[in-house]
């Protein structure tokens, strides 16, 4: 059995994906990773802590499957159009449940900037890896904004038709 804070961390990342920021509580987080209350403030000082945790350990799962994904690709404009297919792949395994960062975005209050901070920097790091697939600002913003959008689409309308839209696209831009 993993230790508390693994523990913590297990249960909060799937609670957190699923029911959302605001609707987990810390009394259910202790309750599903059977913890103690004192144990878990030994670890996380406060909820906001814990989503910060949380979004780091995503931040780096996340980057570590889309390189292992985007791997394959012999060329940039391959591990582009991959990076799209990463996004339907992650659908598939997580049910439509869109990007862990922009549903926490849409959950925090201005006062939460250490939250804001650490998901502004996975998205930055996000339009670097553009960025340095097509070594073209402007073009990498593009394909950026086309990735986010299908993101949100897709979980919204629970389908992949308009990553396989964005990745035609993609085709023709690149």
């Amino acid at each position: 059995m993993s230790n508390p804070k693994e523990r913590i961390l297990e249960t909060v990342s799937y609670l957190f994906h699923q029911q959302g920021y605001n609707s987990t509580g810390i009394n259910q987080v202790i309750k599903e990773a059977k913890v103690a209350k004192a144990s878990f403030y030994q670890h996380f000082k406060s909820k906001d802590a814990l989503c910060i945790e949380f979004l780091n350990n995503r931040h780096e799962y996340w980057f570590k499957e889309l390189f292992k994904f985007t791997s394959k690709g012999k060329n940039s404009k391959d591990k582009i159009l991959l990076a799209f297919d990463f996004v339907i792949h992650m659908n598939t395994k997580e049910n439509f449940r869109g990007c862990s960062f922009l549903n926490i975005l849409s959950e925090i209050s201005k006062e939460q900037e250490a939250i804001l901070t650490v998901i502004q920097l996975h998205k930055k790091e996000l339009n670097s890896f553009f960025l340095q697939l097509t070594n073209n600002d402007l073009l990498a913003t593009h394909v950026y904004l086309l990735f986010e959008s299908s993101i949100i689409e897709s979980q919204l309308f629970k389908s992949n038709e308009i990553i396989e839209k964005s990745k035609t696209i993609i085709n023709e831009i690149l």
